[in-house]
């Protein structure tokens, strides 16, 4: 695959001020908080900076921005094409309106759920996997962000029982959404429980974003892909739907006490 020019960018932008500031690999590895050995990985571009060491060597080598600048374009780049408009969309969104009927949404994900998830279809080699793992914990940055967006999602019941990965896995990924209900102030849980039977949210998952600026858009992913969604009467029907769906969701409250429920039963270890 392609190597992304973003990262190349970055290594030389971090050579040149790590350089300018007179300061060795280690000496800076030693004030960012990271490992000398993964400094000089990323300035010969083998390895992806994370959002956090982005921030980090902006703010140690007084970047003003630009290695988180240069970060977020790297995933922009590595992500697959048709997911690359939306990983700018969520990145600036300042709400998020998810609706998950299958898996525990994206942004939630654990790195071991994660895996299972993309390695499941066997479709991807073993390297390809690792590196959408990587990015979808990058994207996770937003929620931990000086001003994340507010993310709300509805989940299916059936996406907490189904033991994506094993029992191990799918145990810490509950206690994980558990924690970050009950931590996380500008996160939202809503489960769906079995009980309802059908209802709207059974045709599929999407996402719908509302921008600093302009109207909310809407991501719908398929077996064949992904697309935006910004031609007004259908972003209002997806908002339709969406507000169903939610009426039929449990509170946020009572949506984490039946996670942890689940957890504690099921053969989670």
């Amino acid at each position: 695959m392609e190597r992304s020019s973003m990262l190349d960018h970055f290594a030389e932008e971090l050579r040149l001020a790590r350089s300018t500031a007179g300061l060795s690999q280690a000496a800076l590895a030693e004030a960012v908080s990271y490992s000398a050995a993964l400094i000089a990985k990323i300035e010969t571009g083998d390895r992806r900076p994370s959002a956090d060491l982005a921030r980090r060597c902006d703010a140690v080598l007084g970047g003003g921005g630009r290695f988180v600048r240069i970060q977020r374009r790297i995933s922009r780049e590595t992500v697959v094409p048709y997911f690359r408009e939306w990983a700018g969309i969520e990145q600036e969104a300042t709400a998020l309106r998810g609706y998950e009927p299958l898996y525990v949404p994206g942004l939630l994900q654990t790195e071991g759920y994660a895996r299972a998830v993309l390695s499941g279809p066997r479709l991807l080699s073993a390297e390809e996997v690792e590196r959408q793992v990587a990015i979808r914990l990058d994207r996770q940055e937003i929620l931990t962000r000086d001003r994340p967006p507010t993310l709300t999602v509805v989940i299916d019941e059936s996406a907490l029982r189904r033991p994506v990965g094993g029992p191990e896995v799918q145990g810490e990924q509950l206690r994980h959404l558990v924690k970050v209900g009950e931590g996380t102030p500008r996160v939202r849980l809503h489960v769906v429980p079995f009980a309802v039977g059908a209802y709207a949210g059974l045709d599929g998952s999407f996402v719908i974003a509302t921008p600093p600026v302009g109207e909310d858009m809407v991501y719908v992913e398929t077996q064949l892909g992904g697309h935006v969604v910004d031609r007004p009467a259908d972003v209002r029907r997806a908002v339709d739907v969406w507000e169903s769906i939610r009426g039929e969701a449990l509170p946020h409250q009572r949506s984490i006490e039946l996670i942890a429920e689940i957890t504690e039963a099921g053969p989670w270890t």
